[in-house]
């Protein structure tokens, strides 16, 4: 540790989404705010999601958009800070924005824009920012204090907003998870979430070739379905419906796909047959699915010879390949290509109207670190700013 000891009301560890929004409905309230972040810039999940635009809240939020050991856990944050509350801070500072698919919402130009303005009105409510700053220890007496290369701060209150461990390049580590053990809370073992799955070994070269080809399908897993594009990569699948179900999804879990959603191709190949086409399986098929795939599906399940010359059982067993793929993943890509971390802080530690732990006085935890993960599609953003709200007003 170097330099003085500081004296402050809050100190928030992580300066990304939830910890800006913390510091900001703090500093609202006149708290001295201590806001610490290691990377040197703030908001780097911010700034490289969407595509650099930031799909920053959904339209619909609700608690059954989360996976949590308690999905209800995160009703009250959410209840006291709606998508409504952000877009309304969006319109204020005049940032343009516009709606995607499924009520995603984006900024049109930068997902910078989002973090100036998060990072101006930490100016504006006289939060002292620190950057580059890494942190040595943390201990409690009457006070938190926090030792770091840059000083150290002495505060009543303490919020944790580092994170979880996905995409370790933009600085993710396991400090949130420690400090927690550190004071005695449980943990839920953290795990990648809205992450591409593998393929077995056998899988891999049953499906070689395919790295590249996306097609709209219905996935299934423990009850959760999702219906978005699936994309075939050179590892495994990717796509939205295979992101959002890997929240789901448990080692050992046998995926169902639906590769025709749209359709029923069992009553489409009878129905030809009756008319006496002479196409194939495959060539029917290949109409209907990207051709690689078609080619690769008629390949695997010999489908060859007109339609008449099947038996209609013969071609309701066809159909059933394409409606009930079901596949076991090997494992997911892991941290490195994860979205954000399913696990995390006990929900069970905590007060769900304050991030409060139940233990541990003015000990608060808020965003990716705890047990609360969203569905793909801005949901993760709601919840951090709607969790650092919720402490910010507490603290």
């Amino acid at each position: 540790m170097h330099g003085a000891v500081n004296d402050c009301d809050l100190i928030i560890l992580g300066a990304g989404a939830a910890g800006l929004m913390c510091a900001i409905a703090a500093g609202r309230r006149g708290r001295r705010v201590a806001l610490l972040e290691r990377n040197a810039e703030v908001g780097e999940k911010i700034r490289i999601s969407g595509g650099g635009r930031c799909n920053f809240t959904n339209v619909r939020v609700s608690p059954e958009n989360y996976v949590s050991q308690n999905h209800r856990f995160c009703t009250s944050a959410l209840s006291r800070y709606s998508p409504a509350d952000f877009i309304a801070m969006l319109e204020h500072h005049r940032i343009p924005y516009h709606e995607k698919k499924l009520g995603q919402l984006f900024c049109d130009t930068s997902a910078r824009d989002i973090i100036q303005m998060r990072t101006s009105e930490c100016r504006f409510k006289g939060v002292a920012l620190h950057t580059r700053c890494d942190v040595e220890s943390i201990t409690k007496e009457d006070v938190f204090n926090v030792a770091t290369k840059q000083g150290a701060w002495n505060a009543p209150s303490l919020v944790i907003a580092t994170g979880g461990l996905s995409i370790p390049k933009l600085g993710a580590t396991d400090l949130g998870y420690r400090v927690a053990r550190q004071f005695g809370l449980n943990v839920i073992t953290p795990e990648a979430a809205l992450v591409p799955l593998r393929f077995s070994s056998e899988d891999l070269a049953r499906y070689d070739g395919l790295s590249g080809v996306s097609f709209d399908a219905l996935v299934s897993c423990r009850d959760m379905s999702f219906r978005e594009n699936v994309l075939f990569t050179h590892r495994g699948l990717s796509g939205p419906a295979i992101l959002q179900i890997s929240s789901y999804w448990k080692a050992g879990d046998v995926l169902t796909i639906d590769m025709l959603p749209s359709i029923r191709l069992d009553e489409h190949l009878l129905a030809l047959k009756r008319k006496g086409s002479k196409a194939e399986v495959g060539t029917i098929v290949g109409d209907l699915l990207p051709k690689r795939l078609a080619q690769r599906w008629s390949a695997l399940h010999s489908w060859s010879g007109p339609l008449n010359q099947y038996k209609d059982a013969a071609l309701l067993e066809a159909a059933k390949t394409v409606h009930g793929w079901r596949i076991t993943p090997s494992g997911t890509e892991g941290f490195a290509k994860a979205e954000v971390t399913r696990g995390g802080v006990d929900t069970a530690e905590l007060s769900p109207k304050t991030m409060e732990s139940k233990r541990v006085p003015g000990l608060y935890f808020i965003g990716e670190v705890v047990d609360v993960t969203g569905w793909l599609g801005g949901y993760n953003f709601q919840w951090a700013w709607a969790s650092g709200h919720a402490a910010g007003l507490a603290v």
